[in-house]
């Protein structure tokens, strides 16, 4: 619950710029920043090629976990500093291969916001292995603070103090700004994730009894680098390099080929960028709720794998998942209407909520898959998670490649679905086959069934509800919710798993 609420408040703060930003931007100007993004989240993978799973994996099997840690964080260091450097040497070519010619500036700001957030991934990660979520989530919010505090200055503030006038839309050289807000917030949070790291262990060496070797290395506070761990490291987080680059082709890359692939001149292609981008972000409750969970989930299943009933655990904590994730489903779809009004503050985007509902069920069938794919990382098969993923990435580029000069955007949607669809199929039939886990996998059905129907059959009606009665809206949603969980109440009394029991006998 701390992670998931301190994860979610953290992202929600974040995702409250969506309507500052579509107040002074206009959708064009929006797109930039989308777009540029997606290159950014792309190649955030690269710069932590898997190391932050790589320091779960060794530091519960290794007795001297600050050994594991200091080697994961050096080994992240050099190579986030020697990126950050390349990367600004060629950032003219660099923008002007991604179409935005004369804004070198841009990629050098997010050169350095990429080499700050992978140097600080490994602290966080540590934090999250010690258990010590109240920590984590309040750096999470100190980097989003941060952030939304520089953006409000320069994008509402310094704007009013020349104009007299709140809100207006700004011109396409503010665009910049968005940039720079975001590498002081990251500045900010290497400083105090790493303050925190040292402070967490002084704390440990105080209260544990170690080996004197182990004990002197962990209280000296040095960095040492053990090059025989680094190769296994790299041996295994590697394969799962592709595993994350795949899956941000997944999740980011749609923005960049709508940027391609739409039959328009390129004004009106980043357009039609900022609105998917827009309402991409309306879906934001099955978002956070699925990265929160991903947070807390990952450490603790990996805690949780030498227990006897771990697999009980595992089949147990995805119908929970499933019944939330088709709570928050019917909670948008019947509040799409105030989402739209307190997100979008220019009516311009409203054309892109059609994509709301495909989008939601796309990020819970990608929730399930991160519940699935905990068998390939407790059987050391990470390859097989590099299959998966880039089986979904080409899935990816091929109904987006297809789609997007048919129908546009909605394209893209589709081509989300089916990939997170596809990859959630393809992990749960293999993690069967090497690990299996009693899922019920016909309760998930049933319960994601009756959200899909209640969401999209009710959606119209509480449409024409928001335009007559603001309060029939809101009290016809609750009660939409209350029945829902009613239903999902006597399922889960009268529907056992059999599998489950003989699997505790066992």
């Amino acid at each position: 619950m701390v992670y998931g609420l301190s994860t979610m408040l953290a992202r929600f703060i974040n995702y409250m710029l969506l309507p500052l930003h579509t107040a002074v931007f206009i959708p064009s100007d929006y797109g930039v920043v989308s777009a540029l993004y997606a290159y950014v989240s792309l190649m955030n993978v690269l710069f932590t090629y898997g190391m932050e799973t790589g320091f779960f994996r060794f530091a519960t099997h290794e007795k001297n976990k600050q050994k594991v840690y200091a080697t994961a964080q050096i080994s992240v260091l050099v190579s986030s500093v020697f990126f950050g450097v390349l990367i600004s040497f060629f950032a003219p070519s660099i923008a002007e291969f991604i179409h935005f010619p004369n804004h070198a500036d841009y990629v050098i700001c997010f050169a350095w916001v990429l080499a700050l957030d992978a140097i600080s991934a490994i602290p966080f990660a540590r934090l999250r292995l010690e258990n010590r979520p109240v920590k984590y989530g309040m750096i999470k919010l100190i980097n989003v603070m941060v952030n939304v505090c520089f953006t409000v200055w320069f994008l509402v503030i310094q704007p009013y103090l020349k104009t007299g006038e709140w809100f207006h839309k700004l011109e396409s050289d503010s665009i910049i700004y968005v940039f720079i807000c975001n590498l002081i917030a990251s500045a900010v949070t290497l400083v105090v994730v790493i303050y925190m790291v040292r402070k967490v262990r002084m704390e440990k060496s105080k209260t544990e009894t170690l080996d004197s070797e182990i004990e002197a290395e962990n209280s000296s506070g040095k960095l040492k680098m053990d090059f025989v761990i680094w190769k296994k490291m790299l041996l295994y987080s590697l394969p799962l390099l592709i595993v994350g680059l795949a899956g941000m082709v997944n999740e980011t890359l749609d923005r960049v080929l709508l940027l391609n692939f739409l039959p328009f001149d390129s004004i009106k292609n980043l357009s039609q960028v900022g609105i998917y981008s827009a309402s991409y972000k309306i879906s934001i409750l099955m978002t956070l709720f699925v990265q929160a969970y991903r947070m807390a989930a990952e450490p603790f299943f990996f805690n949780e794998s030498k227990k006897l009933d771990a697999k009980i655990m595992y089949a147990r904590t995805m119908n929970y998942f499933v019944i939330a994730c088709s709570i928050i489903f019917i909670f948008v779809m019947c509040s799409l209407d105030i989402f739209k009004t307190l997100f979008l503050r220019d009516v311009n985007y409203y054309e892109g909520l059609q994509i709301v509902p495909i989008l939601l069920l796309a990020n819970l069938c990608l929730g399930v898959y991160y519940n699935l794919t905990i068998w390939y990382k407790l059987t050391d098969k990470t390859l097989f998670g590099s299959y998966i993923s880039v089986m979904g990435a080409v899935i990816t580029i091929a109904l987006n490649f297809y789609l997007i000069p048919k129908i546009g955007y909605l394209g893209s949607a589709w081509a989300t679905l089916a990939c997170y669809a596809s990859m959630m199929i393809a992990s749960y039939f293999s993690g069967q086959k090497f690990y299996h886990v009693p899922y019920d996998v016909k309760k998930f059905l049933v319960y994601v069934g009756l959200a899909l129907f209640i969401g999209w059959f009710c959606n119209p009606y509480f449409h024409q509800l928001f335009e007559k009665s603001r309060l029939l809206y809101i009290v016809s949603s609750v009660a939409t919710i209350s029945v829902f969980a009613f239903l999902v109440y006597l399922i889960e009394r009268r529907w056992k798993n059999p599998e489950w029991n003989s699997e505790q006998q066992k």
